[in-house]
C-alpha cells in the first residue's frame, strides 16, 4: 500500500495539455447562458439573484482547468461547499442552481490533467464538500449512492482517456526511438563507406607524392571532398540519433532498390518511376526513400479496398527528392481515420531528416503518401 500511495504522489502531469481554445469559450459561454436562464426561469429560487451571480463567476475557471486543474477544482467546489454552508445556517431550501453541475467538468480535468500530488491533495477535498452537500439537502440512501457512484464514474472516465493517452504517447516514443536506430545504422554505413573512401586516398597519397608530386593536390582534394560531406552528414544527423547500435550493421537498400518493388502479375499492378536525377543522396536520404515507400506500398496493399494499381514515384525537385507513392482503392466518407503507426513511423523518419510529410486522400479518389527531402540533411 505504501508502494502505491508512494507512485500515485510522484506521478507527473501528463504532457501535451491542450492549450485554451475555441471549444473552450464557447463551454464558458454555454454554462453562462445556462446560469442566467435558470435564474430568470425561477425567480422565486433562495437567494437570487446572488446565487446566480456566484455561479457565473465560477464558470470563466473552465478556461483553465487543463493548465491548473487543483485550483480551479478547489474554486469550483469551494463555491459548492459555500452554497452549501448557507444552507445549513438559513436552514433554506436548495441553493445550488443546476449551472453548478459544471464542477463535475473540473473534478475530470483534475483527475485527467492533475499530478499524482494534486489528485491525492483535491480528491479528499471534493468528497468533503459532497459529504457536507448531502448533508445540507437532506439526502437519503439512495441519492448518497447515486451521488458518490457518479463522482466515481466521472473519475473512472477521466482515468481511462489518461491511461490511453500515456500508453499512445509511449508508442510514439518507441517509434520515434526505432526510426533513430535505424537511422543510426544507416548512417553507420555511410560514414564507413566515406571513411574507407578517405583511407584509400590518403594511403595512395604517401606513394603520388613520392612518385607524382603534381598529382597530391589532387588526392588532397579528394581526401577533402570526402571528409566534408562525411562531417556535413555526421553533423546533420548526430543530434537527433541515439548513441546505441552503432556496431557493424549489413548495407540497406536505398533508391537503387525501388524497381525490385514493382510488380505486373497480381493485383495491385505496382509501377516505379525514379527520375534519373536522383542520384547521389546522402545515406540517410537513399535509405528513407526507400523505407518510406516499402512501407507505403504495403498499407496499400493492405488497406486501399479494391485497389488495381500502386504507383511509385521519385523525381528530383530542385534541392529536394520528392516521393510519391498512390493507389486508386476506395477512399471512405466522411473524417479519415487516425494515423496508425505506420504513417506516424514513416512521418517521425521524415522528420527527422527535415523533410515534410503528407498523408490522405487524393483529391480524384485513393490514397496518396509524399514525402519531401532535403538532399542535404539538415534540421
Amino acid at each position: 500500500m505504501r508502494a502505491l500511495w508512494r507512485a500515485i504522489w510522484r506521478e507527473p502531469r501528463p504532457v501535451g495539455v491542450p492549450p485554451v481554445g475555441r471549444a473552450d469559450w464557447v463551454l464558458v459561454g454555454g454554462f453562462e447562458a445556462a446560469a442566467v436562464l435558470e435564474g430568470i426561469a425561477r425567480p422565486g429560487f433562495a437567494g437570487q439573484p446572488y446565487v446566480t451571480l456566484l455561479a457565473m463567476i465560477v464558470m470563466p475557471v473552465l478556461l483553465w482547468r487543463r493548465q491548473h486543474p487543483l485550483t480551479t477544482c478547489l474554486l469550483g467546489f469551494g463555491v459548492a461547499g459555500l452554497l452549501s454552508v448557507i444552507q445549513l445556517v438559513t436552514d433554506a431550501a436548495d441553493l445550488g442552481p443546476s449551472s453548478m453541475m459544471v464542477v463535475l467538468i473540473l473534478l475530470y480535468s483534475l483527475a485527467r490533467w492533475g499530478s499524482g500530488r494534486e489528485i491525492a491533495v483535491g480528491l479528499p477535498c471534493v468528497a468533503a464538500v459532497v459529504a457536507l452537500g448531502m448533508d445540507a439537502a437532506a439526502a437519503d440512501l439512495a441519492e448518497i449512492i447515486g451521488g458518490s457512484l457518479l463522482l466515481l464514474l466521472v473519475v473512472s472516465l477521466a482515468a481511462i482517456f489518461r491511461a490511453r493517452a500515456d500508453l499512445w504517447q509511449r508508442q510514439r516514443r518507441e517509434i520515434r526511438n526505432a526510426e533513430r536506430l535505424a537511422l543510426a545504422r544507416e548512417l553507420h554505413d555511410t560514414v564507413a563507406h566515406h571513411i574507407s573512401a578517405i583511407a584509400v586516398q590518403a594511403q595512395a597519397g604517401g606513394v603520388v607524392v613520392r612518385a607524382q608530386p603534381a598529382q597530391a593536390a589532387v588526392v588532397l582534394a579528394t581526401i577533402e571532398a570526402e571528409a566534408v560531406r562525411t562531417l556535413a552528414e555526421m553533423r546533420a544527423m548526430v543530434r537527433v540519433l541515439r548513441e546505441e547500435g552503432w556496431d557493424a550493421y549489413a548495407p540497406r537498400p536505398g533508391v537503387a532498390d525501388l524497381r525490385t518493388l514493382a510488380r505486373a502479375d497480381a493485383t495491385p499492378v505496382v509501377d516505379v518511376s525514379v527520375d534519373e536525377a536522383v542520384t547521389g543522396l546522402p545515406g540517410p536520404v537513399d535509405a528513407a526513400v526507400y523505407r518510406i515507400a516499402q512501407e507505403a506500398l504495403t498499407n496499400a496493399v493492405r488497406h486501399a479496398r479494391r485497389a488495381t494499381h500502386v504507383g511509385i514515384d521519385v523525381c528530383r525537385v530542385a534541392d529536394d527528392v520528392r516521393l510519391r507513392v498512390t493507389d486508386d482503392g476506395l477512399t471512405p466518407a466522411g473524417p479519415g481515420a487516425p494515423a496508425g503507426f505506420g504513417l506516424t513511423g514513416m512521418a517521425e523518419r521524415v522528420h527527422l531528416l527535415g523533410g515534410s510529410f503528407h498523408a490522405g486522400p487524393a483529391l480524384h479518389g485513393g490514397w496518396v503518401v509524399e514525402a519531401v527531402l532535403p538532399v542535404r540533411v539538415s534540421r
